[in-house]
C-alpha cells in the first residue's frame, strides 16, 4: 500500500491558496498570493529542499494547471519534477505535454492508486482534493508549513467534512522568521477524557 503525504503552506487561520506568487491563484478575488515570500530563509530553504526530494505526485487539475505551466521549465528549482509520475485527478482534462503525467478521472482511481505497490505519493496544494481524502481518511502523513500571517478569507486547508483521526508529531522546525513545519503521522482513532483525571 502506498502513503499519501500532505505538504501545505498555510497560514494561521488555514488558508493555503496562492502561497507562492501574486497571480498563482486570484479565483474568488484572492488578493495575497505570494504571501510566503517574506518568509524565506536559509533554514526554511533546506527543509524545503528535503521535502521536494523526487516522489509521484497526486494533484487536482487546477493545480496541475498551475504547475504546468511553471514547473517543466523551471525544474532546475525542484529536480527530479519532471521525471516522477504526476497523478492528476480530472473530469474535464485527459492529456498533456509535461511527461509522465497519469490522469485519473474518479476518487475510486486514487483509491485504487493507493493500494497498489510503490513509493509514497505526495499532495501539494490541491486545496479540494486534500479536503477529499481527508474525508475519506486516505491520508497517511501531513506536513504542515504554518506561516505567522492571517488573510481572512481564501481556500482554506481543512473545512468540516474531514474523518476524525489523531496524528502523532514526528518532527518539528520553528524558522527564525517564525515559520513552524511540523510532520505528523497517523495515530488511529481520536481519543478523548477529562482534563484533569
Amino acid at each position: 500500500m502506498r502513503r499519501i503525504i500532505v505538504l501545505s503552506m498555510i497560514t494561521l487561520d488555514g488558508v493555503m491558496q496562492a502561497p507562492g506568487a501574486p497571480e498563482e491563484d486570484t479565483s474568488g478575488g484572492f488578493k495575497y498570493g505570494g504571501w510566503v515570500a517574506p518568509y524565506g530563509d536559509e533554514v526554511s530553504g533546506k527543509l524545503m529542499q528535503k521535502l521536494m526530494q523526487p516522489s509521484d505526485l497526486l494533484l487536482a487539475r487546477k493545480t496541475f494547471d498551475i504547475w504546468e505551466n511553471y514547473w517543466p521549465q523551471n525544474a532546475e528549482f525542484w529536480p527530479g519534477i519532471n521525471d516522477v509520475t504526476k497523478y492528476v485527478l480530472s473530469n474535464t482534462k485527459n492529456k498533456s505535454d509535461w511527461k509522465n503525467t497519469v490522469f485519473l478521472k474518479s476518487p475510486a482511481e486514487i483509491e485504487k492508486l493507493k493500494n497498489s505497490e510503490g513509493a509514497e505519493i505526495k499532495v501539494w496544494g490541491s486545496s479540494k482534493l486534500i479536503q477529499w481524502l481527508l474525508k475519506n481518511d486516505l491520508v497517511d502523513e501531513l506536513w504542515l508549513m504554518v506561516y505567522p500571517v492571517i488573510l481572512g478569507k481564501g481556500k482554506k486547508l481543512f473545512d468540516e467534512g474531514s474523518t476524525p483521526a489523531a496524528f502523532t508529531l514526528a518532527e518539528t522546525t520553528v524558522t527564525p522568521r517564525g515559520v513552524i513545519i511540523s510532520n505528523y503521522k497517523r495515530a488511529g482513532a481520536v481519543k478523548t477524557g477529562t482534563i484533569g483525571e
